[in-house]
């Protein structure tokens, strides 16, 4: 079985499923943005949800779970609709099993999550409901690791991804992922289907000025994950995902790994913040227009692409306005890196058309990702063309 990375269309925000090849079809589900209208069978809007359950497993009891879910930062558009359709708290207390299968709400087996949860609520830090109701949770599991000598079942676990300030993380080694580590667990068991390496969030203590920045930016995690096209071929593909990390971000960590410019590599990226101009310019789209200029060390490191690679923006549909995000000068940007690359560019919100978007997915091979056909819409018929993707050669 091979591997599968699946976008779902849910407007500006972000929510991704990785389905590893392994033989228990373990699964990583990137933060999750399902909006009431979802929800609602009289507006048409796509029901994300449903697409959702439907590629997951249930376990013994019928109940629907997750392996592990990675909340990238607390934004409301990356974990909207939480608490209605995830539960949180001991499987030993999970009330919905007389419910209908739709309604029964999702395990998680394991967080991940960045230390950002567990700072106090501010000014700069505010949570909607269900980022609270995240931390809340994030700090039980973390709690139930302490006091259980970090050996505790699936609903309690947690891996910490980064340090915390203050030293608040620094007992916390079984279940801490350092920056710059590589790691392949998930839900307490080893895997040979992916490597996960963390490029960020950047560690609090670095400076005042990057402290400041890391707060505006929301401390996303960001990795670029290494995934296996199925159990012979450990290295398929490389994706990489970092939320809503603005150019900041990117110029610091490019300033930091610019020699060892492999560690952006990918077949595979997710733009950050809904393909935002503010994740490759410092510059305001609206305000200056053509005269706003790419950060080049920002773009440097978004643009390590390798042979076919391909571009998903997780967004509305992108138009020639003022709009950001989706910003048509960062679209413009990112055609033109998957042009060099010889790849392709996708907009969630677009797919296959902007009037019934459904759920686009990716393959794992030994050659990248194979991405599914384009679709375009003329007044008389579909028509299906081929991507532009190249296969990477061997070697």
């Amino acid at each position: 079985m091979a591997t599968t990375i699946t976008f779902f269309p849910v407007d500006n925000g972000d929510m991704t499923l990785i389905r590893f090849g392994d033989a228990e079809e373990t699964t990583l589900l990137i933060d999750v943005n399902i909006r009431a209208d979802a929800d609602n069978p009289d507006i048409d809007v796509r029901d994300v949800a449903k697409d959702l359950r439907e590629k997951l497993k249930t376990d013994e009891h019928g109940r629907p779970y997750v392996d592990a879910f990675l909340l990238s930062h607390p934004d409301a558009d990356h974990c909207r609709g939480l608490i209605k359709h995830f539960y949180m708290g001991h499987i030993a207390d999970y009330p919905d099993d007389d419910k209908e299968d739709k309604d029964k709400r999702i395990l998680i087996k394991e967080m991940w999550s960045s230390p950002i949860v567990f700072r106090r609520a501010s000014k700069n830090h505010v949570l909607s409901d269900d980022a609270s109701a995240w931390a809340t949770e994030a700090r039980r599991r973390v709690k139930a690791n302490r006091d259980k000598g970090f050996v505790v079942p699936d609903g309690d676990r947690i891996q910490i991804m980064g340090k915390d300030i203050d030293g608040k993380t620094d007992d916390l080694g079984p279940i801490l992922r350092l920056r710059d580590s590589h790691f392949n667990s998930i839900a307490g068991k080893t895997s040979l289907y992916f490597s996960a390496h963390l490029i960020a969030p950047l560690d609090p203590e670095d400076t005042e000025e990057e402290e400041e920045c890391l707060a505006k930016n929301q401390s996303s995690v960001i990795i670029n994950f290494t995934l296996a096209a199925d159990n012979l071929n450990p290295v398929g593909a490389n994706f990489l995902t970092g939320g809503d990390a603005e150019v900041f971000i990117w110029n610091c960590l490019w300033s930091r790994h610019k020699h060892e410019p492999q560690v952006f590599e990918y077949d595979l990226l997710q733009t950050p913040h809904h393909c935002s101009w503010h994740s490759l310019s410092y510059d305001s789209w609206s305000e200056m227009k053509e005269k706003a200029k790419v950060d080049e060390d920002a773009r440097n490191a978004l643009s390590q692409t390798k042979n076919g690679a391909v571009i998903v923006a997780s967004s509305k549909p992108i138009k020639d306005d003022d709009t950001d995000p989706p910003c048509i000068r960062a679209k413009t940007e990112y055609l033109n890196i998957t042009q060099k690359a010889k790849g392709d560019f996708y907009c969630t919100g677009e797919y296959p058309n902007s009037n019934a978007v459904e759920p686009l997915v990716f393959t794992v091979t030994t050659e990248g990702v194979s991405p599914p056909p384009k679709k375009e819409t003329t007044k008389k018929a579909v028509i299906i063309t081929t991507s532009t993707q190249t296969p990477r050669p061997h070697g």
